[in-house]
């Protein structure tokens, strides 16, 4: 009598890699309207939710307002970033720039994927405008690391161009064979930043595409060219600028998407 033995089931674990990422950057104003007219963040939330982005890059998102909490009665009970993660975005990370008698503000990154480390770069210019780097180092599956770094840089020309210098050098650091996404409001409306990131290889999505940055401040009529997408190696997929209803009126910059090609 033959007996046939079942063999035992190999159970192969594989790692479906990610190819890519939706990727979202806005400066949410501290979650006010255009000339602080009305408060948005709830609006604003309900918006970022349903675009199903993978990363968003905050700018200006409050960590903590006293007053403000006090004046407002939808005013949330946590930072405003992780109000805006909600269940959407487990993990997230902050970096406090600004700081005042009421509270601090500065830039977020919500992910979809785990944040293994991030640091906060101080590239605040003597002067009153505290500026700061947030760079994050992504799991995403499928690749040793991934980096994003949300900017916010001052207004000033001469500022920016220090500013710009020290995330020169943040890049340097980086495994240069690493993807890396740099986001944020650059307030570069003098077009120079491209020309500068161009020295550790970063590519502008929106110039690379469609042959200039992006128009998105104001929100409502964009004119001048502030926020950014960079990527380097990495490409990307279908930009584009979000300044119809309800962006127009939930920030004073219109955010940018992107699909990002890792």
């Amino acid at each position: 009598m033959n007996t046939t033995i079942p063999k035992p089931e190999i159970v192969i674990d594989q790692i479906t890699t990610v190819q890519s990422l939706q990727v979202m950057t806005i400066n949410t104003h501290k979650g006010f309207t255009a000339l602080n007219r009305r408060f948005i963040l709830p609006e604003l939330r309900s918006a970022v939710q349903a675009t199903s982005t993978d990363l968003v890059f905050l700018q200006e998102v409050l960590g903590s307002h006293a007053l403000h909490a006090k004046r407002f009665s939808d005013w949330p009970d946590m930072p405003q970033y992780e109000f805006l993660a909600d269940s959407m975005w487990p993990q997230f990370a902050y970096g406090q720039n600004a700081i005042y008698p009421d509270g601090h503000h500065g830039n977020a990154l919500l992910s979809k994927f785990p944040i293994v480390r991030h640091d906060n770069l101080d590239v605040t210019v003597k002067g009153n405008e505290q500026r700061g780097l947030l760079h994050c180092q992504l799991d995403v599956p499928g690749h040793a690391e991934v980096h994003a770094i949300c900017v916010h840089l001052g207004l000033r020309e001469s500022h920016r161009r220090k500013q710009i210098s020290l995330l020169l050098d943040l890049l340097a650091s980086i495994n240069p064979s690493a993807p890396v996404i740099v986001a944020g409001d650059f307030n570069d409306w003098s077009l120079r930043a491209d020309a500068q990131l161009a020295e550790q290889s970063l590519t502008e999505i929106f110039r690379e595409t469609y042959g200039a940055p992006a128009k998105s401040f104001p929100a409502r009529f964009p004119l001048l060219r502030l926020d950014r997408i960079y990527v380097r190696n990495a490409t990307a997929r279908a930009p584009l600028v979000l300044s119809t209803r309800p962006w127009s009126h939930l920030s004073d910059h219109a955010p940018l998407t992107a699909e990002i090609l890792l």
